[in-house]
């Protein structure tokens, strides 16, 4: 079964009521931060597992990246989610810091599709903006919101696990809305005209 279909599925199980597991990840070479959230959007959200893959940062590459991989395959392992979200990877700065953070991203997203689960990316904005809403709220406040909405205890530490879960929990939330949009394309593509094969100008 295609991914995309898959995806379908999930976000159809949420629609009637069916609660959803999502891995989020936050991703990282240094600290890869992984959370799984399940739950449905309008409902109480539930936290099922939060920490960090982590990598020495004298090490070298390949094995850098094979040790996020094995660490994330083993959150896989143990929580079988449905769907993974991923941070969406973007800086107007630090060159080499967005390599590795895309690296690892890269990571992510193989392990899922290995295992034919959907893959969703969600950039930090859109994340902060449904957890706290505002798309401009700094790490402290995103970790506040995120233990208020699973219902914590105290902040996960550190905060790549928070940001994990945040990641999860907007797209629990997100997934629905999306999908509707995506739908209404759908409709809109199949009803519009189409020029007759063969007509050139």
């Amino acid at each position: 079964m295609a991914p995309d279909s898959l995806h379908k599925q999930v976000i159809e199980v949420s629609q009637k009521g069916g609660a959803v597991r999502v891995l989020g990840v936050d991703p990282g070479l240094t600290r890869c931060g992984i959370g799984v959230v399940e739950g449905v959007a309008g409902r109480p959200l539930t936290m099922l597992g939060a920490g960090v893959v982590r990598t020495p940062v004298d090490a070298d590459l390949g094995h850098r990246l094979l040790a996020v991989e094995e660490g994330i395959e083993q959150w896989l392992d143990e929580h079988r989610p449905e769907c993974v979200a991923v941070e969406r990877v973007f800086s107007q700065h630090n060159v080499r810091t967005v390599m590795g953070t895309a690296q690892a991203s890269a990571v992510a997203m193989l392990c899922a599709a290995r295992r034919g689960l959907p893959v969703a990316l969600h950039t930090p904005s859109e994340v902060k903006a449904a957890v706290t809403g505002s798309g401009r709220a700094d790490k402290a406040q995103v970790g506040a919101m995120v233990t208020r909405l699973l219902r914590l205890n105290a902040p996960p530490r550190p905060a790549d696990a928070a940001d994990a879960l945040a990641l999860a929990v907007c797209h629990i939330w997100r997934a629905p809305a999306q999908n509707r949009l995506q739908q209404a394309a759908a409709r809109l593509r199949a009803a519009a005209p189409t020029s007759p094969k063969g007509r050139t100008a």
